[in-house]
């Protein structure tokens, strides 16, 4: 019989866990380190997960450390608090706080398994325990990335992508295993019949492409409705707001958890137009959950998260995109459905760590 795991986990002081229906933006990994905790719990290991005021879980043990969690912490509203960079400094100073009491109770009694979503916080304090960290990257490992996680290397580190192509950047690193997210399919049920409409749904950033799935729409003639947190700037003002008084484009704001799935059951497909090295895509997943095909650039993880020419398409660029856009009725919703039931589940996603996790553990003793 396999020993059963004692794991501390941690992936943010921002927004306790589960994300607040307060706070008015997706917060992927913390939704994804939840289902890890608490799915890791429902077979038997012993998870600690730790996090600000307000976090909690019927599953997994919470380690509640009493910090109020930034996105209302009065400590932002200071007058001092004016630049980017102040707010980065006491974003990075919180999240150690909480580290530091993983570590401190390690001392005390020592974890099988530290398991870490924010990785730039935790690296120094890895250096002083033997006690293996594995650390989940969300992000794309840039160059300058690899060098530091290089520099910080030991033995008892680990990283996981959440992808292949997030490794290409950082081959050499100490690679425990690549797992892909996973969703609760109960969340985003299947529709057969979408309504006459595409979706973009996302933060509103260049990096993400709401602009060019506009232009996609405009020129293909197709309605489009854009879902997400509504932003000011010269981006907004410029690329998004203008054309939001066509009859064609909609606009619907931040939608929540809640209120997204209908928007993804009654889409034709998602259009994702990425500007980024896109490590995973959890929007992909879901749109394909719930039968609706995706059409993406291909950047990043695109072309292992979509079955290209099965449950939606990889392309290039505009022009590509307007010609997938015109033939999305080739693509069976059932098909897209089926491949996210195969690939992407929560208890595929917590079976592939504790994989990774027993691994790890045989490679140590």
């Amino acid at each position: 019989m396999r020993k059963k795991l004692k794991i501390a986990t941690f992936v943010a002081s921002e927004v306790p866990f589960p994300v607040p229906k307060d706070f008015k933006e997706i917060y992927a990994p913390v939704e994804v380190a939840l289902s890890v905790a608490e799915g890791l719990a429902k077979k038997g290991h012993e998870v600690l997960f730790y996090g600000p005021i307000g976090s909690q879980s019927k599953i997994c043990k919470v380690r509640e450390v009493k910090i109020v969690p930034l996105y209302k912490n009065e400590i932002l509203k200071s007058p001092e608090v004016k630049r980017a960079k102040e707010r980065e400094k006491i974003f990075y100073l919180f999240d150690q706080y909480i580290v530091s009491q993983i570590f401190k109770e390690n001392f005390k009694k020592e974890f099988d398994i530290i398991h870490i979503h924010p990785v730039d916080r935790v690296l120094p304090f890895a250096l002083l325990t033997k006690t293996p960290i594995v650390y989940t990257l969300h992000d794309p490992v840039y160059s300058w990335k690899a060098k530091i996680f290089k520099m910080y290397q030991t033995k008892n580190q680990y990283f996981i992508s959440i992808s292949d192509a997030q490794r290409k950047p950082a081959p050499n690193l100490n690679w425990a295993g690549t797992v892909y997210n996973g969703i609760d399919l109960n969340l985003f049920s299947f529709n057969p019949n979408p309504k006459n409409y595409f979706l973009f749904t996302g933060r509103i950033l260049p990096k993400k492409g709401p602009h060019l799935a506009i232009k996609a729409a405009v020129k293909a003639k197709e309605n489009l409705v854009i879902a997400g947190a509504p932003r000011s700037g010269k981006f907004w003002e410029k690329e998004i707001k203008p054309f939001l008084k066509r009859k064609n484009i909609k606009y619907v704001g931040f939608l929540s958890q809640e209120k997204l799935p209908k928007f993804y059951q009654e889409a034709k497909a998602l259009l994702s137009p990425i500007q980024w090295e896109e490590p995973f895509g959890l929007t992909f997943i879901e749109s394909m959950a719930c039968g609706t095909p995706v059409i993406a650039f291909d950047r990043g993880s695109a072309r292992e998260v979509i079955n290209n020419g099965k449950t939606g398409f990889v392309v290039k660029n505009i022009e590509e995109m307007i010609e997938a856009i015109k033939k999305i009725d080739q693509i069976k919703r059932e098909d897209c459905r089926a491949w996210v039931e195969k690939n992407f589940t929560i208890e595929r996603m917590v079976n592939d760590y504790e994989k990774v996790f027993y691994q790890i553990i045989r490679k140590g003793s």
